[in-house]
């Protein structure tokens, strides 16, 4: 029987879940406002290993810890109350589930008798993120479930955990003690016999039960790579994290003699050693059939952005294929044979590599994508003010010290096709599992606040509108933090899809809007301008990049001006 009122030892619990994640790695905990939450809350405001971070909104919290965990590296915690307020963060749950990034959910919820019954604010949480996240339902706190069950369950879900995981925490009134107390003090109340199985682990400083990091690296052999190497091949680089040093792989591609064509999310697409504008060689007939005769591919990585290189791949009659990945996943939406290394890039780009024996075969593809770049800087840079120029603009004067948030629809495609080639690498980001429009103020807010550098978010008008309370989330950021809204009035990447008519595409598709967000920045009270040219432009990015706080920058573009250009740009390739 309980002999200490529900709300002490919903506390402990509390403290006790905190603490634990802690010590596994978790650096930030995102909160939102609830009282059936309040033992994690009050847990949360009494410890101080864990940086705090709080938005009124659920579903634009669970964005920003998103963002947090990308640029962290780590797992981030997310607090919630009960009812509709966790419902509110799948979204985010399932862009976490499907690019592989440990969210932790700890939703406070009702206890079993006011489930069912019409209690207010009471819905049935249990499995409410169906396969995007790895559920726990804990039991509610009691003295009679011993505090090493409550670790060990902990431990066993969260350790080397790569996607979400959802623990539901059921709490009895009352929830508020009478005070506040840290995790040392409640243990030195009459709570003290309580947590003795735990009185080392109260001591010391690390997880209840340590499992250590997991590893499933395997390598090919020496005998399998000479095999391997004997052709000519391609190295392909699909989305990778900042963390997973894909520099290494410039290195391999010089002692194969490969050339190595990139993503937009492969950090390297602006290096000056890989072919950047593979999408746009591919609409070339004497690139793409130059490209047709690499008869072995190396993809690190997977989920690109470009069709023609996806159809390049899917099409070519390979010899040997080979994809490295971090974790036993599928990435491949057409279901080619292949041989799939579980390794690191820095494993296997580390290997004890031969030297290929059709080494520097593809030296051509490095003038041709030279000569594309001079096509973009005539047709782009030395053109039209427009949305592709922006995109080059804000590409250039970014650094390594840089990171870069590329919003999804139009802004990460021109990226992908168009990104100059420079001598910088700045860390990019983005939300390509799912693809969606939502949350991307949230996540890029997320990452800026994570690592303190000067951030950049590329945005379209629509994705700015569906995220727009995220706004007062950028007030956090002490950083150089700018918003670059790319209104064209409406969804106008439907611009470039077979829609049978215009009047039908402009009522159901591009919905225009006529709307500006001068306003929506004053509100959040937040520095403002609007460009409609390159010189504006670059004036207002280089005041905003001298700011420590955010920015927001709305250029104003025509309805059609990307998508014509990019007819345009099209047929001088084809033609080149």
């Amino acid at each position: 029987m309980q002999t200490r009122p529900n709300s002490d030892i919903n506390l402990l619990w509390g403290a006790l879940i905190l603490e634990e994640l802690a010590r596994l790695g978790v650096k930030h905990v995102c909160m939102a406002p609830g009282s059936r939450s309040t033992p994690l809350t009050l847990a949360a405001a009494a410890q101080d290993k864990l940086e705090r971070h709080l938005h009124f909104d659920e579903r634009g919290l669970g964005f920003m810890a998103l963002g947090l965990a990308k640029a962290s590296n780590s797992p981030v915690a997310i607090v919630t109350t009960s009812g509709t307020a966790v419902a509110n963060l799948y979204p985010a749950i399932v862009e976490a589930w499907l690019t592989q990034v440990p969210l932790i959910v700890l939703s406070g919820d009702r206890p079993p008798e006011l489930i069912g019954c019409g209690a207010n604010q009471a819905i049935v949480q249990p499995a409410i993120f169906a396969d995007y996240a790895k559920q726990v339902n804990l039991p509610t706190p009691d003295l009679a479930i011993a505090p090493n069950t409550l670790l060990t369950t902990i431990d066993e879900v969260v350790s080397n955990q790569t996607q979400p995981v959802h623990f539901n925490c059921m709490y009895r009134e009352p929830l508020y003690p009478s005070e506040l107390e840290t995790l040392s003090q409640l243990v030195k109340t009459s709570l003290s016999g309580y947590v003795t199985p735990i009185s080392d682990w109260l001591n010391h400083a690390f997880p209840y039960t340590d499992y250590g990091q997991a590893s499933s690296s395997n390598l090919p052999t020496e005998d399998t790579m000479m095999r391997f190497v004997h052709g000519k091949g391609v190295i392909v680089v699909g989305t990778l994290s900042p963390k997973d040093n894909p520099q290494q792989i410039i290195e391999l591609g010089q002692k194969l003699g490969w050339p190595i064509v990139v993503d937009a999310q492969s950090q390297l697409r602006q290096h000056p050693s890989v072919i950047g504008h593979i999408d746009q060689l591919m609409l070339n007939p004497k690139a793409a059939k130059f490209v047709e005769q690499a008869d072995r591919v190396l993809v690190f990585g997977g989920r690109f952005i470009s069709k023609r290189l996806i159809s390049f791949i899917v099409e070519q009659q390979w010899h040997s294929y080979w994809q490295v990945l971090p974790t036993q996943q599928r990435l491949d939406p057409n279901h080619q044979s292949k041989r799939i290394w579980l390794a690191s890039v820095s494993a296997m780009c580390s290997a004890q590599w031969p030297r290929s024996s059709s080494a520097n075969w593809a030296l051509s593809l490095v003038e041709m994508n030279q000569n594309i770049e001079a096509l973009l800087t005539q047709h782009i840079d030395q053109s039209s003010f427009g949305e592709p120029q922006v995109v080059r603009q804000i590409a250039k004067v970014q650094t390594s010290k840089h990171q870069w948030f590329i919003g999804n629809s139009l802004p990460v495609r021109l990226y992908d096709m168009y990104s100059p080639i420079t001598c910088e690498t700045p860390a990019i980001y983005t939300n390509r599992g799912a693809s969606g429009i939502d949350g991307l103020i949230a996540t890029a807010s997320g990452m800026a606040l994570a690592s303190k550098q000067p951030s950049t978010l590329l945005i379209g008008d629509i994705s700015s509108l569906h995220d727009l309370n995220s706004l007062a989330i950028t007030k956090q950021i002490n950083s150089p933090f700018v918003i670059v809204i790319l209104n064209n009035d409406g969804g106008n990447i439907f611009n470039l899809l077979p829609v049978p008519n215009e009047a039908v595409r402009d009522e159901y598709y591009r919905l225009s809007h006529g709307l500006e967000f001068g306003y929506a920045a004053a509100m959040f009270g937040l520095p403002y301008n609007q460009v409609d040219c390159l010189t504006s432009f670059n004036e207002a990015y280089v005041d905003a990049m001298a700011f420590a706080g955010t920015s927001v920058i709305e250029v104003n573009v025509s309805p059609n001006q990307a998508s014509d250009q990019i007819k345009l740009i099209a047929q001088w390739v084809k033609q080149h």
